[in-house]
């Protein structure tokens, strides 16, 4: 018997947004974010302005959040364009975003808080 194991579809995070051409945007994603999949809570570095993984310990801007990946990306070797949920308002499923693995609750509430202040809320 095969086993069949379905992941996460682009967007499949969203429950409502105002109007997509307010709330996505297409940015860059850093060279070392590696393979990402959609409901990826990104982090912003402050230098450049490009997005990686939300990185709790950083100090360089990644260790605020900034947005959730819409799709999946491959940012491994090279910059990779990546359209990402940067503003509100819209509301996700709480359950269908990922956080950094290790990742503790109060820095979970902390990215949550963050990513209420730009009008994106969990449900």
């Amino acid at each position: 018997m095969t086993t069949l194991t379905e992941g996460p579809h682009p967007g499949g995070f969203l429950v409502w947004e105002v109007l997509r051409d307010y709330t996505r945007e297409t940015v860059t994603l850093a060279s070392d974010a590696g393979k990402l999949a959609p409901g990826t809570v990104l982090g912003k570095i402050t230098t450049g302005g490009k997005f990686t993984v939300l990185t709790p310990g950083a100090s360089n801007g990644s260790q605020n959040a900034a947005g959730i990946l819409w799709a999946d990306v491959d940012a491994t070797d090279a910059d990779a364009p990546g359209v990402v949920l940067l503003r509100g308002p819209a509301i996700v499923n709480r359950h269908e975003i990922s956080f950094p693995e290790g990742a503790t609750e109060a820095q979970i509430t902390t990215a949550t808080t963050a990513l209420a202040a730009l009008g994106i809320i969990l449900r």
